[in-house]
């Protein structure tokens, strides 16, 4: 069977990496024999006609896509586009969001056929399997469909008790070198599941309370793979890197033995650090380790259920110091009993780790359906703004405490986000008085050519305008890429000088590139790795 999977349209700003989940669930499928492909619309254009053409071109019985709370509007609209094009195609979605809010979902939007609940590699086989030989579907655990006009859900489908029974990511079906070329991170996962039951969260539902861990020797196969993708960082996406010491310091020994140079991240909790664990993960290739702070008021971090203090924050920080690992901390705002109090309490404590060298960002409480917060919000005195879930971003309130507005929640992220404005404003002035170093002007250089590139990908103007007839063969070397830059700034309006740096990045870091073929000069992304 033709399976086409979709990757919704989801902003730059949220530093979106390759779709992992997604490249699990091809790999599966491919690995039961059915021939699978991608459309990734965060890093290329979507419109409908586009659409109707990798419709027309594939020809899939089946379409899935996958949607958090803050993209699900636009992977409903996909599918609509899909079911109007193509009646006959099963449309099919999966994620947190859908897994939650199934049977409203579907009731609401009689132009999706099934959801996938949780977990979905097996899921989505087994259903593949039904589609293709027409066995009725109320044989699939794990899935919610419409009948006529009765919905039906299916029996819960266990979690995967060995992941490493899991094929690897399809990332050959993924378009990778677009999102190298926008200097994003790759993603990998070493276990899933969640021992904490912290009541914003959803991922503990997703994926489980037990963590599955992955074999080490596995683990490093898959980073020395990424490695040599040329990413400039791999992201550990697990919950819980650190949640079992052992396998943390058995997947970093593994790194050290073969000698492997690798960037990579991890999340942590500040309770289950230690300088023995930090050395060894900064030994072996570690360059940053993000915490969940949330507040730093104990009273909140109890109601939320997070079960750390601000003490095991400053403890884990100042480890993360001594080992030489950048810490991170995420901070939540407008959770269950904020008061102008705690929020003055806890940025006091964000400026207090900010001046141990810790790197800090402001996030604002998006109830998320199935998270405790998200179902029993009146339990907890919170009153949420609004169901629109393009909202439920994180960087503007959608909630209220009984003393806490949205406009105090929203003033204190926007004066976050004008101080980084003012930090890259100040890096401008000094690049244009000659007074900075390259790794002092990186940060600002970085964002313009990843705008500047990100820009070219969404309008297509590559496509549109990066080709030409040169028959005599009288454009050559530099002279091609000039020529690109004055075909570009025609159509963009853009400063030469930045797009020709961007796009001689672009080339130098060979993820652009330039072919001649029967007199045609034609330059490309390049999107496979």
């Amino acid at each position: 069977m033709r399976a086409l999977l979709i990757n919704p349209f989801y902003p730059i700003s949220e530093t979106p990496s390759p779709p992992l989940g997604l490249a699990y669930l091809a790999a599966a499928l491919e690995n039961a024999g059915h021939t699978v492909k991608i459309c990734d619309y965060v890093v290329m254009p979507y419109g409908r006609k586009q659409l109707a053409s990798e419709l027309d071109g594939f020809q899939p019985r089946m379409v899935g896509v996958t949607a958090v709370t803050m993209t699900v509007n636009q992977a409903l609209a996909v599918i609509r586009d899909v079911k109007s094009t193509a009646p006959d195609i099963i449309t099919v979605a999966g994620g947190p969001h859908v897994t939650f809010r199934a049977e409203q979902t579907l009731r609401d939007h009689s132009f999706l056929d099934i959801i996938v609940r949780g977990e979905g590699e097996a899921t989505v086989v087994e259903l593949a399997d039904a589609v293709e030989s027409g066995r009725p579907w109320d044989t699939v655990r794990g899935i919610v469909f419409r009948r006529e006009t009765d919905i039906h859900t299916t029996a819960d489908r266990p979690f995967i008790a060995d992941i490493d029974a899991l094929a690897p990511p399809a990332r050959h079906l993924l378009p990778l070198g677009r999102y190298r070329a926008l200097h994003m991170p790759v993603s990998m996962i070493t276990s899933r599941g969640c021992p904490f039951q912290c009541i914003f969260c959803v991922g503990r539902k997703m994926v489980g309370g037990r963590v599955r861990y992955r074999d080490p020797v596995a683990v490093v196969d898959e980073m020395a793979d990424l490695n040599r993708l040329n990413f400039h960082q791999i992201n550990i996406a697990d919950d819980l890197f650190t949640a079992r010491p052992s396998h943390c310091m058995a997947v970093c020994d593994e790194i050290l033995r073969r000698g492997l140079k690798i960037c990579w991240t991890s999340f942590a909790r500040v309770d289950t650090v230690s300088p023995a664990v930090l050395e060894r993960m900064k030994a072996a290739g570690c360059t940053g380790v993000s915490f969940g702070v949330e507040t730093a008021d104990p009273d909140i971090l109890k109601t939320v259920r997070k079960g750390i203090t601000t003490d095991q924050v400053i403890r884990a920080v100042r480890l993360c110091n001594d080992a030489g690992i950048q810490p991170y901390a995420s901070f939540i705002l407008g959770l269950p009993g904020e008061t102008p109090d705690t929020l003055n309490t806890t940025l006091a404590f964000a400026q207090r780790l900010e001046e141990m060298d810790v790197s800090y960002g402001f996030h604002l409480l998006a109830p998320f359906p199935g998270t405790e917060i998200g179902d029993r919000h009146n339990q907890y005195d919170l009153k949420i703004l609004t169901d629109d879930w393009a909202q439920y971003h994180a960087n503007r309130a959608i909630v209220e405490t009984a003393s806490v507005t949205a406009k105090m929640l929203d003033d204190i992220v926007i004066r976050w986000e004008q101080r980084y404005d003012r930090y890259l404003g100040d890096i401008a002035d000094r690049m244009a008085k000659g007074k900075i170093s390259d790794e002092e002007a990186w940060p600002l250089v970085c964002l313009e050519r990843t705008v500047t590139i990100y820009d070219l990908m969404m309008d297509r103007v590559i496509e549109k305008k990066g080709f030409w007839r040169d028959p005599e063969n009288n454009v050559a070397g530099s002279q091609t890429l000039d020529m690109l830059t004055d075909r570009v700034r025609e159509v963009t309006g853009k400063s030469r000088d930045k797009i020709f740096d961007a796009l001689a990045w672009a080339v130098e870091q060979e993820n652009l590139e330039c072919h001649r073929e029967n007199g045609q000069v034609r330059w490309e992304w390049v999107d496979r790795l």
